[in-house]
C-alpha cells in the first residue's frame, strides 16, 4: 500500500480499506474520469472518500457503483449523487431492500439514536441508485469498460458483481469477505449463497484478482473455500430443521463453530428456517 492508502490491485484499479469495519472502497481509473465503488456509512465518510480520491488521482468522479444495499456500502450515496452528472449504478432490487430493511432501521435510529449509538446517521438521506441494473451489462465510464452483473440472492438479494475485464479484477462486495467470516445480515439467503459463488467461479479465472467487501484482496481458491464453508452452513441449517435441533443445542465442538462464532450464525439459522417454511 502506498502512503496515500490506495493500493493498486490491477492496472488502474485501486483499493482503500476504511475504518470502521475495514470496508473496501475501490476506484477504477479511466482516461477521462474515475468510478468509485461503494460509498461507506454516512455523508461524512463519503466526503472523506471524495477528498482522498481528489488528493490521490486528480481526475473527476464520473460514476459510482453500489455492490449491494447494506448501509456500510450505500449510506454515503447522497454525497456522490449531489455531484454534477454522476450516475449511481446498483442492483434493481436496492430500492425494495431499502424499503424493507435499511429504511426502517435508519428511521428508528434517527428517531432514537440510543438504539444504535455507534451509528452516525443523523445526516443520512436514504439515496438509492438512479441507474438500476436488471441484467448483465457492459458500461463504459471514464473511458473504461466495466461489466456489471446482478447476482441471484446470496449475501442479499441486491448483490452486484463488477468485473474490470481489461485487467481481470473482480469487485464482489460482501458476497466474499476476508477480514472476517461472511455476515448473514439483513436479507441474506443462506441456501442459495453457495450456488451464487459456484456460478461466479465458472467465470473467475486462475490469476484473477478478487476484491472483497471487507479485507484484503483474495484469489480464486479463497472463493472456493468460502463457498464450501457457506455450503456447510446451508447443510447444517437444513439438517437442524429436519431433526428439530436448535443452534444453541449443537455441541460446542461442531465443525461450524470453527468457521463462525455461534452468535454470527443466529441470523443465518433464523433466515434459513424462515425460507424453508416459506
Amino acid at each position: 500500500m502506498t502512503e496515500s492508502g490506495w493500493a493498486e490491485v490491477g492496472r488502474g484499479v485501486f483499493q482503500r480499506r476504511y475504518e470502521p469495519m475495514d470496508v473496501s472502497v475501490v476506484v477504477v481509473v479511466g482516461p477521462t474520469g474515475l468510478t468509485v465503488v461503494d460509498t461507506r456509512n454516512n455523508p461524512a465518510e463519503a466526503e472523506e472518500i471524495v477528498r482522498d480520491v481528489d488528493a490521490r488521482f486528480g481526475l473527476p468522479i464520473v460514476a459510482v457503483v453500489n455492490t449491494h444495499a447494506h448501509y456500510d456500502h450505500t449510506f454515503g450515496n447522497q454525497t456522490f449523487a449531489a455531484l454534477p452528472s454522476v450516475p449511481v449504478y446498483g442492483h434493481h432490487r436496492i430500492p425494495q431492500h431499502f424499503g424493507e430493511y435499511e429504511g426502517p432501521r435508519l428511521a428508528a435510529q434517527q428517531a432514537d439514536p440510543s438504539r444504535e449509538p455507534d451509528k452516525d446517521w443523523a445526516d443520512v438521506v436514504l439515496t438509492p441508485p438512479d441507474v438500476l441494473v436488471t441484467a448483465p451489462v457492459t458500461q463504459v465510464v471514464g473511458g473504461r469498460a466495466l461489466e456489471l452483473i446482478p447476482l441471484d440472492p446470496g449475501h442479499t438479494d441486491t448483490d452486484l458483481a463488477v468485473l474490470v475485464p481489461d485487467c481481470r479484477v473482480w469487485l464482489l462486495g460482501d458476497v466474499i469477505e476476508e477480514s472476517g467470516p461472511p455476515m448473514f445480515g439483513s436479507g441474506s439467503y443462506p441456501f442459495t449463497w453457495p450456488a451464487v459463488l459456484a456460478g461466479l467461479l465458472e467465470a473467475i479465472r486462475p490469476g484473477d484478482v478478487i476484491v472483497p467487501g471487507h479485507g484484503a484482496v483474495v484469489d480464486r481458491d479463497f472463493v472456493v473455500r468460502q463457498m464450501e464453508a457457506l455450503q456447510k452452513v446451508a447443510d447444517t441449517i437444513r439438517a437442524s430443521v429436519t431433526t428439530g435441533t436448535a443452534l444453541e443445542d449443537m455441541p460446542a465442538d461442531h465443525d461450524l463453530f470453527g468457521l463462525w462464532p455461534k452468535v454470527m450464525l443466529e441470523s443465518a439459522f433464523a433466515r434459513g428456517a424462515d425460507q424453508l417454511d416459506g
